[in-house]
C-alpha cells in the first residue's frame, strides 16, 4: 500500500489548503486561485478525429466547490469544428468507436462512487 499524496495549495481566500489526492488524481495543483476552484483530475481519455485531438474526458472532483456533489464526476470536453455532411457522418462513426472507452471511464467512476451512478 502506498502513502496517499498530499499537496498544499495556496489560495487567495483561505490561505494554504492541504488536501489528500485520491489515487487516480494526476493533476498538478496550481496556487493562486480560490479554494472552491481546487480540483482533482484523472488521466484523460483523449478523443481523436482524423488524427486531431477533438476532445477528452476524465474523472474530476472539486471537494470545496459549492455546487459539488461531493463525489467524483466526469468532465467531457469536445472542441468545436465545422464539418461537411460527409465529415459529420465520419465523426459520428468515430464517436461510436470512442464510446467503449467512455463506458470504461463510466465504470471506473461508478466504482469510485461506491457503486452509485
Amino acid at each position: 500500500m502506498t502513502t496517499p499524496r498530499t499537496v498544499t495549495v495556496r489560495t487567495i481566500d483561505h490561505g494554504d489548503v492541504t488536501i489528500t489526492c485520491p489515487d487516480w488524481c494526476t493533476t498538478q495543483h496550481q496556487d493562486g486561485g480560490y479554494r472552491a476552484d481546487v480540483f482533482h483530475q484523472g488521466e484523460p481519455v483523449v478523443l481523436r478525429f482524423h488524427g486531431r485531438h477533438v476532445g477528452d474526458a476524465s474523472i474530476v472532483h472539486a471537494p470545496f466547490a459549492e455546487r459539488s456533489s461531493r463525489e467524483p464526476e466526469a468532465s467531457v470536453t469536445l472542441l468545436l469544428a465545422t464539418l461537411s455532411a460527409v465529415d459529420l457522418y465520419d465523426f459520428a462513426a468515430t464517436l461510436d468507436r470512442h464510446a467503449d472507452r467512455l463506458r470504461t471511464l463510466a465504470d471506473r467512476l461508478t466504482e469510485l462512487r461506491g457503486g452509485s451512478q
